[in-house]
């Protein structure tokens, strides 16, 4: 390994996965630039490359496989120190280290906070291991340099999906200080930043007890959009259907600050399989919930993830899933066919799907899904909306991409100077999964 005290050295991270490991991942880039080091513009010239990595299916850890047989190779050309941090390293530990030796650290999640000063402490170790498991906050995860940022308000996960690793290699929940929050917000506000999102596994278990009150996710979201140094925008990640509370809904129904997009996952539309997913809630649950949602909410843009091939799933379910997908026409979704992973109760489930089956099972969810997408998108047409400018167009340097409250994509004229400005424009088409649009005063 490199000699960590050496001045001048650079780093290479590459992220993987969910919104919360981008915001860890910002929070080690912080970390690692006040502690002298520099981000390098390629791995192949760093000191230090990063993977910070995703178990939530299989698949994720067989990229990880791939990459580290790549910087293996990158090895036998340049000397640099290889860390592998996440929920990978946290589900498989020392086990890493036996399948690729060229791996210098493995960094699990509750280690991600102290992983630059033991770097900086020159330990041989290979492994960064901890006796606690508690997770500590630290005092600040936003890019301020960027006009976005994204703010953890919890970590971990008691849910304990069937099919999910988030409860054994995140931890149990764990609520950030109400106060802390706050404070990070209002500092991204006065450095400008228009849109944050408060990030969680299950946002709505929030749950911190200050001065001696408790106080939940729709007591803090509303505290954040009254403070005196608010961020324009406010998103939120992730929900789960058993803990959307209607006092949740009244918040974002009077609230211009939160914008009107709920990613809520169903996952499946038959009770049977949702019961063997263990998700705590029902089909008739979950329609209830859409309903009070729009009625409160008129113009809300909904959005899911769906599973498909869980083990034991027939024709019937997916009709099942089919017909709840038709009857709350989500404006998009997030799907994909069950992955065993090791350690999760679904791991060792009876009644496999084949592959083929799964894929087959798929195409039609994909299907459905894409022809709803179509005719809402297509149904909205000439409205006008906000949009936050978030870059330069990859087709032309004379267009601008931007997002509306509703998480849609749009293109429209425009340059550099107006990235991370909102600006309104009317939707003039859509085509793929952008609208193209034109600026109005």
């Amino acid at each position: 390994m490199h000699n960590p005290h050496t001045k001048n050295r650079s780093f290479w991270i590459e992220t993987y996965g969910c919104q919360m490991n981008k915001a860890e991942t910002t929070f080690v880039e912080r970390e690692l630039g006040l502690a002298g080091w520099t981000q390098d513009d390629s791995s192949r010239d760093a000191d230090l490359v990063i993977l910070n990595t995703c178990s939530v299916r299989s698949t994720a850890e067989q990229r990880i496989i791939g990459r580290l047989g790549y910087y293996k190779t990158l090895k036998k050309e340049h000397t640099f120190d290889l860390a592998v941090m996440g929920c990978m390293a946290e589900r498989m530990k020392e086990e890493l280290v036996d399948i690729e030796p060229s791996i210098d650290f493995v960094i699990g999640n509750f280690q991600k906070g102290t992983f630059v000063r033991y770097l900086t402490g020159g330990s041989p170790e290979k492994y960064v291991s901890e006796d606690s498991r508690t997770f500590v906050f630290p005092d600040t995860y936003g890019n301020e340099t960027s006009f976005r940022a994204l703010v953890p308000v919890m970590h971990g996960c008691d849910n304990f999906c069937s099919y999910c690793i988030v409860p054994y290699v995140r931890g149990r929940e764990v609520s950030r200080n109400c106060s802390h929050i706050s404070d990070e917000v209002g500092s991204l506000s006065i450095k400008g930043v228009k849109e944050i999102t408060l990030l969680g596994q299950n946002v709505n278990s929030y749950r911190f007890s200050e001065g001696g009150i408790e106080i939940t996710f729709p007591q803090l979201l509303k505290k954040l959009t009254l403070q005196d140094t608010y961020v324009p925008w406010i998103r939120f990640l992730t929900s789960h259907p058993k803990d959307f509370s209607s006092e949740l809904i009244d918040v974002i129904a009077g609230n211009n600050v939160v914008c009107k997009h709920i990613h809520l996952p169903v996952q499946h539309g038959s009770n049977e399989i949702l019961n063997r997913m263990n998700r705590k809630y029902t089909r008739e649950h979950y329609l209830q919930l859409i309903s009070n949602i729009r009625k409160r909410i008129p113009d809300v843009s909904l959005t899911t993830d769906i599973l498909i091939g869980f083990p034991g799933e027939t024709e019937k379910d997916i009709a099942l899933t089919m017909d709840l997908m038709k009857e709350v026409r989500f404006q998009d979704a997030f799907t994909y066919y069950f992955n065993p992973i090791e350690g999760t109760a679904a791991y060792t489930m009876s009644g496999r799907i084949p592959h083929d089956e799964q894929i087959k099972r798929l195409s039609k969810i994909i299907e459905l899904q894409h022809n709803i997408t179509g005719e809402i998108q297509r149904s909205r047409i000439g409205r006008k909306e906000k949009v936050l400018v978030e870059s330069l167009s990859k087709k032309s340097v004379k267009e601008v991409l931007g997002r509306t409250e509703r998480n849609e994509m749009v293109v429209f004229t425009g340059d550099s100077s107006c990235i991370g400005e909102f600006r309104t424009v009317e939707l003039m088409s859509y085509s793929g999964n952008t609208f193209r649009a034109e600026e109005v005063a």
